[in-house]
Formats: C-alpha cells, sequence, structure tokens
C-alpha cells in the first residue's frame, strides 16, 4: 500500500525467508500442551518492495509462533515479531517522497493463513496470505510505515526422527489458578513532531495484578505512570504553544507534572515457560501534553516551530478523543527462570512498542519483577 500522496512508483513486492524451529508435538512442557502444540522458531528474510533505489530492500530477523487454525491440521495462522534493517530511507532532499521508513531499523510485524495443499513424509508444501508492517515505533519522523498484503509459497521440511509411539507419553496437566503481582520499570524513545525530530526519553514505571491460568494465560490489571522528556522540554523552553497568551500557557507552572501519563491498563499475556506474548490495553486518566502533540501534528502538515496564529492547527474532534484516552502495548518478555520450574519470584526483560490507540508512540526495553502466589498444580500422567 501507498504510505503517503506521491509515494515512489513499486512494482511486484518479492520476499523471499529462510526459518529454523520445532515441531512442539511432543514437547512436554505446560505451555505446548495448553496451546496445542504449536510450531516455534526464528526466521531470517529479504525484501524487495519494488523499488530498490527509492525503498531498498529490507533483512528482517523474526521470531514467530505458528498455530493450528480452527482445528484444522492443515490450515494453521503464523505471527511473528522482530527488527528489519533497510537500505534505504527517507532523506528530505535525495528521497523525499518516501515517508514511509525514516530510520535504519524497524519493528518488523507480519500474520499469515497458511494452507497445506501436498504432504510427503518429510515436507509439506503450502499457499498462505497474510499482512506484513514495518515501522519505527515513533523513533523519527516521517514514519507513516510500510503495509503490505502478500500471497506467499512455502515449503515446510521435517527433519526430526519421527517419534516411536512406544516412546515417551506426554502429561496430562490438571487445571491450576495462581495469582500474581508485578512491577516493571522501562526506558523508551519518541520524537515530537517534524521539527522536533531529536529523540527524547520516556521514563516509566509500572505496577499490575493478576492470575495465571494453567501456567500459560496470564490476565492481569495494573497501572501505568510515564514522564515524557519531549513535552517537558516544550513546556520550560516556553516554545510556541505555552508562551504568553497562548493555549497552553498554564502548563508552565507545574511542567513535570504537565508532562506525565496515568492509566490504568487490562494485560494480557501467553507465556511459552522463558518468553511471554505481551499485549496491553489502557486507558488514559491523565496525559494532558498529549493535546499539544495533537495540536501540532495534526493540523497542516510541517508545523513550524514559531507557529503562526494564522496556522491551522489539530481539532479535538472525536478522533483526538480516542486516541487520547486509550493506549496499547505489545512485545515480548525473557523471563530469567522457566515457568515450568514453578518459580515464586521471577525477572523477566522486555521489549515493546506502545501506541495511541494504534499509532505508534514510543519503543521501550524494560525491566520487571514479577511475585507469584500459592504456585501449586497437580500433575498427571496419560495412560
Amino acid at each position: 500500500m501507498e504510505a503517503n500522496d506521491g509515494f515512489p512508483h513499486t512494482g511486484l513486492q518479492k520476499q523471499v525467508i529462510f526459518g529454523i524451529g520445532r515441531d512442539n508435538s511432543n514437547n512436554p512442557q505446560e505451555w505446548s500442551q495448553r496451546l496445542k502444540s504449536p510450531i516455534t522458531g526464528f526466521t531470517l528474510g529479504v525484501t524487495d518492495f519494488g523499488n530498490i533505489d527509492k525503498i531498498g530492500l529490507a533483512v528482517t530477523a523474526m521470531p514467530i509462533i505458528e498455530f493450528k487454525a480452527f482445528g484444522r491440521n492443515d490450515l494453521s495462522l503464523l505471527s511473528g515479531l522482530g527488527i528489519s534493517y533497510f537500505t534505504q530511507r527517507h532523506h528530505p532532499e535525495k528521497n523525499f517522497d518516501n515517508r514511509a521508513i525514516t530510520t535504519y531499523f524497524t519493528w518488523a510485524f507480519r500474520m499469515f493463513f497458511n494452507y497445506r495443499v501436498y504432504s510427503q513424509e518429510n515436507i509439506d508444501s503450502r499457499i498462505g496470505t497474510g499482512y506484513s508492517h514495518h515501522s519505527n515505533g515513533h523513533s523519527r519522523l516521517m514514519n507513516n510505515g510500510l503495509n503490505s498484503f502478500l500471497l506467499n509459497i512455502s515449503a515446510h521440511i521435517k527433519t526430526g526422527k519421527p517419534i516411536k509411539e512406544e516412546e515417551p507419553f506426554l502429561p496430562d496437566y490438571g487445571n491450576s489458578v495462581f495469582n500474581y503481582f508485578s512491577i516493571r520499570t522501562g526506558l523508551g524513545q519518541n520524537v515530537l513532531s517534524p521539527v522536533y525530530n531529536t529523540r527524547k526519553k520516556v521514563y516509566s514505571f509500572s505496577g499490575e495484578y493478576g492470575r495465571i491460568y494453567n501456567n500459560t494465560y496470564k490476565m492481569g490489571l495494573g497501572f501505568y505512570y510515564r514522564f515524557y522528556e519531549h513535552y517537558y522540554q516544550y513546556i520550560v523552553k516556553k516554545e510556541s504553544l505555552t508562551q504568553a497568551g497562548k493555549e497552553f500557557e498554564h502548563y508552565r507552572k507545574h511542567p513535570m507534572l504537565y508532562a506525565t501519563n496515568l492509566g490504568i491498563s487490562l494485560n494480557g499475556e501467553i507465556i511459552l515457560n522463558h518468553v511471554g506474548i505481551d499485549l496491553q490495553i489502557g486507558f488514559n486518566l491523565y496525559k494532558p501534553a498529549y493535546k499539544i502533540d495533537w495540536r501540532i501534528n495534526q493540523g497542516w502538515s510541517n508545523t513550524p516551530q514559531d507557529i503562526p496564529d494564522s496556522w491551522e492547527l489539530g481539532e479535538y474532534n472525536s478522533y483526538f478523543r480516542l486516541k487520547y484516552r486509550v493506549s496499547s502495548r505489545l512485545g515480548l518478555k525473557y523471563y530469567l527462570v522457566g515457568m515450568e520450574k514453578k518459580p515464586n519470584h521471577n525477572v523477566y526483560f522486555g521489549a515493546h512498542l506502545n501506541a495511541n490507540l494504534g499509532q505508534a508512540d514510543f519503543s521501550e526495553l524494560s525491566l520487571g519483577y514479577v511475585y507469584f502466589f500459592n504456585f501449586r498444580k497437580k500433575l498427571k500422567l496419560k495412560k
């Protein structure tokens, strides 16, 4: 899809991906049995978007997970989140029309349905269709991102030895429910607008309480605090919209307060022993400086640093009210202690993309601690 008006002409998009992974059908760990034995792995690919001179090539590294879809053995859903390196990017003089990618490194996401059309002993032939996305997580503007809808053909090559029926049986896990409490601190980066295009930090702290079901599905309620360095600098430096007589002049009395974001969240996670696939939907109780952000970026394009009184600024419409209140967060966690060991204490590292509704807000690295209450479950073995 074209990322902006006047986007460079593109021909046929071509992509080659190689991957290595594991079919977890005989993995005795609980998460594998709960998730109906998905395939997990890592892929490396190269994409030609149909205009190497202007858009370049993307080299993508991505962990993936593939589930059976709708209970069928011949249909699967593959999803992955990783990073891409681009050989070309937006340049205000040399490559202005490519306003999709402005950094060499971006987030990469893909989701595909694959259908097995032919199967042999060691290879499955498949066709599929799906969606691919690249963007830099608001770490530099322009950042319209690249969105593609693709068809694919693939060969699923089986390299392991088949499991004999008399070999070890799989556990039959009883149901379990236990509570947890978690705290997290994070450090992110973003930019404010094309004229304030230097990365500034976003500091965050959050807490969460909830339950984990069957040692795999995690649901919780939480709160979050964030402090945006860009908002703070805009206020204390008395930039255009905070000057005397302007809309946000009163922000200068308490700049740290007005650069703060407070909210509550609903958190969901799928835990694969050491790895967590994390999704959060939040509701902003307090994020006043986002109004400055909206005024600058949703009116006329290329808003200057010194904004004339006649300049068309962003209006507080219904779309603003949604983005002002709704936040989202998607990413991966790595737990130091695998959940199969039933720890009472655990520490994790995370990498996440945070958004206002669906538009990128900032990219973040985080460190978290989790305490588990009454970590007990029953284990039965199949006869």
